[in-house]
């Protein structure tokens, strides 16, 4: 007994920063936003207490978070499944190993590491309508490319595009778990003369179903939080198109003053990204393989 309350002593003594910083920097701030969603506050004067009116004005009375919201949802939609896809791909093909392999790895997980606002910065000047590398490129095969940024009918789908540089993380995550699977299932299906594909889909895919949906569920919170892309490349523009949620959370803080509205922004966030995480959960359970 002795022993065991030295080492439960010392495990909470080692624990111990990672503790504190864990109520300093996240409970603790996390008790006092869900108070300030209760009340008005624009953060020179001390907080009112107002229940739940921020949450009926929101619902209620807020044309700019049903658009907001509905631009996220959108962008989710779109940029998620293309964004999986391209990592699966590079995934497979680089599940080989070979020098060639590892260097790919670097490549295209070295934007996911790179300081996301330089990419973006980057971004904005290869998409732009005149002198941008990408319609100058286009211009070659006779095509002429559109206002990439500025053009309403496009502006999402540069978001989208851009989204694509940063599939590496998503990308080392499908090949740890593609190298898991045993290769004597491979070697039995070619056996049976299957071919690289019908392995692909027969074998890969339903044994890596686990970690496609933690990508999934990743992915998708991700692309809700998304704020730092649209207000370096679109400014939210034009026309609101790209205006994302969590540019309103920012500017109801920060550029309105209403710190109180935007906790409230921020929680209704949080319950929309937890039921349809739980609700993906549920329903693909039966489909995650957790063969060891």
């Amino acid at each position: 007994m002795k022993s065991r309350r030295k080492e439960a002593k010392y495990f909470y003594m080692f624990i111990s920063p990672w503790l504190a910083g864990f109520f300093l920097l996240t409970f603790i701030p996390l008790i006092y936003s869900l108070y300030l969603s209760l009340t008005q506050y624009s953060g020179s004067a001390a907080p009112n207490f107002i229940g739940l009116q921020n949450y009926t004005d929101i619902l209620f009375h807020d044309d700019l978070f049903i658009k907001s919201l509905i631009n996220s949802f959108q962008y989710a939609i779109i940029a998620v499944p293309t964004s999986l896809t391209l990592a699966l791909i590079i995934a497979f093909l680089l599940s080989k190993e070979s020098k060639a392999s590892n260097f790919f790895q670097i490549v295209f997980y070295f934007p996911s590491v790179a300081a996301g606002a330089a990419v973006f910065t980057v971004a904005k000047f290869l998409l732009k309508g005149e002198g941008g590398l990408l319609n100058y490129i286009l211009s070659f095969f006779g095509i002429q490319g559109p206002n990439w940024l500025t053009d309403s009918k496009w502006a999402m789908t540069a978001l989208v595009l851009v989204n694509l540089i940063f599939c590496g993380s998503q990308m080392l995550i499908f090949l740890a778990g593609i190298k898991q699977i045993p290769v004597s299932y491979y070697e039995a299906a070619k056996i049976d003369g299957a071919g690289s594909m019908k392995c692909f889909f027969k074998i890969t895919l339903p044994l890596i179903s686990n970690v496609f949906v933690f990508n999934l569920v990743m992915g998708i919170i991700n692309a809700f939080q998304i704020f730092v892309q649209p207000l370096i490349m679109t400014g939210g523009g034009p026309f609101k198109k790209t205006y994302m949620y969590g540019m309103y959370i920012y500017d109801s803080g920060f550029s309105f003053g209403r710190f109180g509205y935007a906790a409230s922004l921020a929680w209704i966030m949080f319950l929309i990204i937890l039921f349809i995480s739980m609700f993906i959960l549920k329903s693909l359970e039966k489909r995650m393989n957790y063969e060891d």
